[in-house]
């Protein structure tokens, strides 16, 4: 497995590291994550098919993009791929072509089944998909349990319009996976958040999917508006900074839900993953150390498969935690870069929802507000 890295900044391209003998021909693979005026220009992906001719190149837009141990904005990161035993499949499909989110993570996972496969990555529209009901259907037919990982595209902390593409510009409403075959690559996964709960436990008492109506029987909307104060008048941006934890009936794992959306005819919020009545809620406030010590615990997860520093490391943290730390969300990527040291490369966005499972053997589940990593090596 070899790795070459671009950087597309001040309207130049940049080759940050190259493998030796890295072979521009033979690169299955290629990642561009970036700021979304720049990933959706037909000047940048036509760029990069002329350098990668051979490969699949897998677009996204970003709340930030990750490269070594740096945080940046209004670029674009280039991470392209040449493996030497693994097989790689991609499937793509716009929501507008199927029933609903759950069908569409269906659908790619059928597409990609195979009785060699080891890891699918994901990443998909972070606006027009309900990221709980399309992880549900990877789900559906992931018989072998293999690890689900992945996240939604960012379009900073505007939340209007985000793109995907798989061997295109990016678009909106696009969900794409990689599936990645064979003995020879070994997968990590680690995913943590580090945010402090508050205020009583409450239950959730009327919801659908991800829109949440009622909590202990009152208007969830006004009871969230009396948490915040002050804060209330900045909604729903200020909601990044105040997440709900929840736990779901017969389920021991906590979850965090960032809210994407308020309608105040309805007195509703819609929120990036599902909130199932009779969930039990809480509210969640930064604590900056415990943050930034979150990646790192998120890195060391990430190593339980791997005997040696892995070759690659995709991190995907949530652009609420991208707004809370500002100048310090660096702090998070060199936290993570300290655990695996310098012969890893690092790539990675900010984004509205992250995808993972909850531990080594779970299905895989919607985060938000996590540090979320996903870490590759190929054996020989």
């Amino acid at each position: 497995m070899k790795i070459q890295q671009h950087h597309f900044v001040q309207d130049k391209w940049l080759e940050k590291s190259s493998d030796t003998n890295f072979n521009t021909n033979n690169a299955q693979l290629v990642f561009a994550l970036g700021a979304g005026q720049l990933i959706s220009d037909k000047e940048v992906f036509d760029y990069l098919k002329n350098i990668y001719p051979n490969a699949n190149i897998v677009g996204a837009s970003t709340s930030g993009e990750i490269i070594n141990d740096d945080v940046v904005d209004e670029s674009v990161v280039v991470t392209a791929i040449e493996f030497e035993k693994t097989k790689v499949k991609c499937a793509e499909t716009n929501i507008k072509n199927q029933q609903n989110s759950f069908e569409a993570g269906k659908h790619l996972m059928q597409e990609l089944n195979a009785d060699d496969i080891v890891a699918v990555f994901i990443i998909s529209d972070g606006t027009k998909i309900n990221g709980s009901e399309l992880v549900n259907g990877m789900n559906e037919n992931n018989d072998k349990k293999i690890p689900i990982t992945g996240g939604l595209a960012g379009d900073a902390a505007r939340f209007g319009k985000t793109y995907v593409g798989l061997n295109h510009t990016p678009t909106e409403g696009n969900v794409l996976a990689i599936g990645f075959y064979g003995k020879h690559l070994k997968i990590g996964h680690g995913s943590f958040g580090g945010w402090d709960e508050f205020g009583r436990e409450r239950i959730i008492t009327k919801s659908d999917k991800n829109i949440l109506y009622e909590i202990d029987g009152k208007n969830a909307l006004d009871l969230y508006k009396e948490y915040l104060g002050p804060y209330a008048q900045e909604l729903p941006g200020s909601a990044l900074l105040f997440p709900l934890s929840i736990k779901i009936e017969n389920d021991e794992s906590t979850l965090v839900r960032t809210i994407l959306s308020i309608d105040e005819n309805n007195k509703s919020m819609t929120f990036a993953g599902n909130l199932p009545e009779g969930s039990k809620v809480r509210l969640m406030k930064a604590n900056f150390e415990k943050l930034i010590e979150a990646s790192s615990t998120a890195a060391e997860q990430s190593l339980d498969n791997h005997a040696i520093p892995p070759q690659l490391a995709i991190l995907i943290s949530c652009v609420g935690r991208r707004l809370l730390l500002q100048e310090r969300s660096y702090e998070e990527v060199q936290a993570a870069k300290k655990i695996f040291g310098n012969k890893t490369n690092i790539t990675g966005f900010y984004s509205y929802g992250e995808i993972s499972p909850y531990n080594q053997n779970a299905f895989c589940g919607l985060h938000n507000q996590t540090m979320t990593i996903t870490t590759f090596t190929e054996t020989i």
